[in-house]
């Protein structure tokens, strides 16, 4: 399906170059569909699911040109639409559903992470000690059992038939520093591994610990990287921080991710040395493992 996410985006955008295109403030355009300003500014900055009733209002109001009007309304309607995610409500957690709405309708996802293995590569193993630490930290967002099964789906659609093609730089700490109990990060190596190896559309590189950066910023934090299948639909870029994403929409702002990113793929291992290097952690890992204190 196509996202409802970057649909909104686009809906907002067409409102509000419409809306200016008329010379009408957002104010007079509020009070001319009988409604609040508040509403307009939502609509315009894609904060809301839109009611399909004001954006045919507004269309009126703005006598959209006729060509347009069926265009715009299409878009309103897929910007409405429901996803799987939608069926978890707030269980999930606001993060989890964002990715899987922008996932729906990828053509590509890249990313680069250099704290932990991506969402959408994690072991239930994995999945549920990371909500054990996330409960630890205090209140949480999501139900926990809710989540697991979230991220298992989320995992099933990016990975299935008719996902979207995936890439992933890891930082080589992320697999070198234990972030899980030794038989959870083994099991989570040896999937990562066998991932790697075999999925036609997912492509895992490493950045070694050794990599000449010199002359090249590293990003600040983990980001992702999405183009879409639409390619009226422009690409966006995710920011990751400690409590919440920060959507990239404008031009110039996604140009210096995909910047940094062919920076950081410049600089990684290969496909094939990518898996050596994942191999000897996960072989290094279990002699540890089965090794007597």
């Amino acid at each position: 399906m196509t996202s409802p996410f970057v649909r909104r985006q686009r809906l907002a955008t067409e409102l509000r170059t419409l809306r200016e295109q008329r010379g009408i403030t957002a104010d007079e355009l509020a009070k001319a569909i009988f409604r609040s300003r508040t509403t307009i500014s939502k609509l315009e900055n894609a904060r809301c699911r839109p009611d399909l009733g004001d954006v045919s209002n507004i269309l009126d109001v703005l006598d959209a040109p006729r060509e347009s009007v069926e265009e715009i309304f299409e878009i309103a309607r897929q910007a409405n639409a429901r996803g799987w995610w939608d069926a978890y409500g707030d269980t999930m957690g606001a993060r989890q559903r964002l990715y899987a709405d922008l996932e729906s309708g990828a053509g590509t996802v890249r990313e680069y992470n250099q704290f932990t293995i991506p969402g959408v590569l994690q072991t239930p193993g994995f999945i549920r000690f990371i909500i054990e630490m996330a409960m630890t930290e205090g209140q949480i967002d999501f139900t926990p059992d809710r989540m697991l099964e979230a991220r298992l789906n989320r995992q099933q659609h990016l990975l299935g038939p008719n996902g979207p093609h995936y890439e992933v730089i890891l930082d080589e700490v992320v697999i070198r520093r234990p972030t899980a109990p030794p038989q959870v990060m083994l099991d989570q190596l040896r999937s990562l591994i066998d991932t790697a190896a075999h999925h036609p559309r997912v492509t895992v590189l490493v950045l070694p610990l050794a990599a000449d950066f010199t002359g090249r910023l590293l990003p600040k934090s983990a980001f992702f990287l999405f183009t879409f299948r639409d390619p009226a639909d422009p690409p966006m870029a995710v920011v990751d921080t400690v409590s919440t994403d920060i959507v990239h929409t404008q031009g110039d702002e996604v140009v210096r991710y995909n910047q940094r990113y062919e920076h950081l793929r410049q600089a990684t291992l290969s496909g094939a040395a990518t898996l050596g290097l994942l191999t000897d952690a996960a072989d290094d890992l279990e002699n540890r493992t089965e090794s007597p204190p």
